[in-house]
């Protein structure tokens, strides 16, 4: 069988990584193997160890590829905004929405991964990859205004991310859409009128 190439290698490498990291959001850790991301990507199983370590391995490098995915969302917002408040207004709006809320597979890792994140030793890769993702967007709702890096700002980052998070967390875990919605809806209207100010 024909050796593929070093760019190949490189794209069937990305292709898992995308693969993993939708189906570790949509799945969890525990329950997605090996076989069912490496089928997802097209490829053979086999594969697999000529680019990972092991599946710990690929969960903390999909952990990574997730969270940075977040960031640069987020930087986006930022780029688009003409001030601080349009930024955290868009945030609110795109992060507490009905889209982020249903698409779990390309929503935030800080809501999808929360659970398995948790139930990780402290000492494996995934979980203290969750943790620097956690601590990277802390420090960038601090950065976004205006670079101040004071306690009141970083107890409203801390604040701002445990709403737009549990709100969304608890909006997806209801069956009630419309309980689901007024959920998203309070945690939007509560954000936008306690502004991020020190």
């Amino acid at each position: 069988m024909p050796r593929v190439s070093r760019e190949q290698a490189e794209l069937n490498r990305e292709r898992i990584i995308q693969t993993a990291v939708r189906r570790f959001k949509i799945g969890g850790f525990s329950d997605v193997s090996v076989h069912d991301i490496m089928q997802d990507a097209g490829l053979t199983h086999g594969g697999f160890y000529g680019h990972f370590d092991s599946k710990d391995d690929l969960a903390a490098i999909a952990c990574t590829a997730a969270f940075d995915q977040s960031v640069d969302r987020w930087k986006a917002l930022v780029d688009g905004a003409t001030d601080e408040r349009a930024f955290f207004v868009s945030l609110y709006d795109y992060y507490l929405s009905a889209k982020q809320r249903d698409d779990v597979g390309s929503g935030c890792p800080a809501v999808a991964l929360a659970t398995d994140a948790s139930r990780e030793a402290k000492e494996q890769p995934a979980r203290q990859v969750y943790t620097s993702g956690i601590k990277t967007m802390l420090g960038l709702l601090q950065t976004f205004v205006r670079g101040r890096k004071t306690q009141k700002s970083r107890d409203k980052a801390l604040v701002q991310l445990s709403t737009m998070v549990g709100a969304v967390t608890l909006a997806r875990a209801m069956t009630d859409d419309k309980l689901s919605e007024e959920l998203l809806e309070a945690a939007r209207r509560h954000l936008k009128t306690h502004p991020f100010d020190d």
